[in-house]
């Protein structure tokens, strides 16, 4: 099989930063090809879930909450429908992950075994005029 590899840049609210409290790292039901890569969560079960099981670059195994909260489905007042990866602050800090680097997921369709990582931002020199630098957010990708 072949592997898969996504990344997205890391906001504030992904790593913790803000302080706030965040329901963990938002995957947008547009990204087909990401979720088929993760295990099935059947819709018709009010918030199903699954743990992954993901190898960072030290060969530290860490665990993950994939969870599908979709209340909006099953509740008349529900207003969620979205999929996440939760419980990963502890890994955000193991690895000094802050707003603006790349988080890299990597797996083979069917496999479940995962890796994780994270990337840090380069961020584009100021030029000598004192221009500023714009960190662009943009959501996952898939790496070819």
């Amino acid at each position: 099989m072949s592997i898969q590899t996504y990344e997205k840049m890391l906001t504030a609210n992904d790593t913790g930063e803000t302080g706030g409290h965040q329901a963990g790292v938002h995957i947008p039901k547009s990204q087909i090809e990401l979720l088929a890569l993760l295990p099935y969560l059947d819709p018709t079960q009010k918030n199903p879930d699954a743990w992954l099981r993901m190898t960072d670059d030290t060969g530290t195994i860490w665990e993950f909450r994939y969870i599908y909260y979709n209340n909006k489905l099953h509740d008349e007042s529900g207003t969620r429908n979205e999929y996440r990866i939760t419980h990963m602050t502890k890994f955000f800090r193991a690895v000094g992950a802050a707003e603006g680097d790349i988080m890299v997921i990597s797996g083979s369709p069917g496999s479940h075994n995962y890796t994780i990582s994270v990337r840090k931002a380069v961020q584009d020199q100021v030029s000598q005029s004192g221009g500023s630098v714009r960190i662009r957010l943009t959501g996952w990708r898939r790496v070819h």
